[in-house]
């Protein structure tokens, strides 16, 4: 099963998504909320796929097949904290990574980048949250 890569970014109140080098062309697309995202992702390449084939172009087998699965990376952390917000809140990922909720949101909001190790505690507390959830029974 062939991997491809989609490198989410959260801009102007949006997703907006690429799809990896292995897919031929360049396939952009964009969503409100996560669910519309990995909805998108699927229906975009498709619709892709779809028009190569009528254009004759070369299709690898594995697309036509639809013998692949999505891998997301988020590019920046507001769309890291954007894709969680659906079932994290901004106060609990702060009680998890110990950075003030008010910076939080400048991060969700692209207004403030954190430099790369805030971003690893950002993404450890998102991580933490998963491990306490995961242990309820």
């Amino acid at each position: 099963m062939e991997k491809i890569r989609v490198d989410v970014a959260w801009c102007n109140k949006n997703f907006s998504a690429q799809l990896g080098d292995n897919v031929p062309g360049a396939v952009v697309f964009t969503a409100n909320t996560p669910d519309e995202l990995y909805k998108e992702a699927k229906e975009t390449l498709e619709f892709h796929v779809q028009g190569m084939l009528e254009d004759g172009d070369e299709v690898p087998q594995w697309l036509v097949d639809g013998d692949y699965e999505f891998e997301y990376h988020y590019v920046n952390v507001a769309a890291l904290i954007r894709i969680c917000e659906p079932l994290i809140s901004i106060a609990a990922l702060s009680r998890a990574t110990g950075i003030n909720q008010h910076q939080l949101s400048h991060y969700a909001n692209g207004i403030k980048n954190p430099r790369p190790q805030q971003r690893q505690r950002i993404v450890d507390g998102i991580h933490r949250i998963g491990q306490q959830l995961i242990t309820v029974v």
